[in-house]
């Protein structure tokens, strides 16, 4: 089992295919993890392995990572073990997909280490919008209330201010509209169209992005295999020549 241990932290990944690399970050919340790949509408592993080197990770805390949980975590913890996976693997440059809190999480990568992003797809990115935060703020708890019991000693104001680091800011919490205007990877967007991944948000990264895509049907049966073949396309046409 290919585990990247780093200090107390232990981060699960897998590695398919061959090529220029992806680093998948999957859906699921705080509880993003591989297998949740299998139950989106597509499965980047099982669809761009054939073409690129996909590695797929469990989010710290989820599936079969862990690390402990300090009241200073936040955004800028994830970002630190996906870099640090990288440079285990001696990846220097990949592409990004990222599914629900993927995309904050691909965005958070790209704002701290640009150069290393050739691009990115957003798959139904999550986002604030009118009075969802609350519907997010949920999720944490659910899944907090679950990990506290193998971390005791975390104190409720540390669970606090966790969830306020992850959740507390607008837009699509990882990144603000302001960084956003000069992102200097291309993205390209699967649109969102339900509470936790509202469609104005994903709507608003493409107009404030200046190199940004937007694919607007992509779930549905009879849609999903031209979107598919837009998505390959796009991660085809920015990748970097040999």
């Amino acid at each position: 089992m290919p585990t990247h241990r780093n200090g107390s932290i232990h981060i699960y990944y897998e590695e398919h295919g061959a090529g220029f690399p992806i680093l998948l970050l999957a859906p699921g919340g705080m509880r993003s993890a591989i297998a949740l790949w299998s139950k989106a509408p597509w499965n980047p592993i099982a669809e761009l392995a054939g073409r690129f080197r996909v590695i797929a990770l469990d989010q710290r805390n989820a599936g079969r990572s862990s690390a402990p949980v300090r009241g200073d975590d936040g955004w800028h913890s994830y970002v630190s073990h996906q870099l640090a996976l990288l440079d285990h693997l001696k990846i220097e440059r990949c592409h990004v997909i990222g599914g629900c809190i993927g995309g904050a999480f691909a965005l958070g990568l790209i704002r701290l280490a640009p150069d290393r992003i050739a691009s990115a797809v957003l798959q139904q990115p999550i986002g604030l919008d009118g009075d969802n935060r609350s519907a997010f703020h949920a999720l944490f708890d659910d899944w907090s209330r679950q990990l506290a019991m193998t971390q005791p000693t975390v104190s409720d104001a540390e669970w606090q201010a966790f969830r306020a680091r992850m959740y507390g800011s607008d837009f699509v919490f990882s990144v603000d509209r302001g960084w956003l205007r000069h992102c200097p990877v291309p993205l390209l967007v699967l649109l969102g169209n339900d509470l936790y991944h509202p469609e104005p948000v994903s709507r608003e990264i493409v107009q404030l992005a200046p190199h940004a895509e937007l694919i607007e049907r992509w779930k549905e049966l009879e849609s999903l295999p031209l979107a598919v073949e837009q998505v390959r396309h796009f991660l085809e046409r920015h990748t970097p020549s040999a």
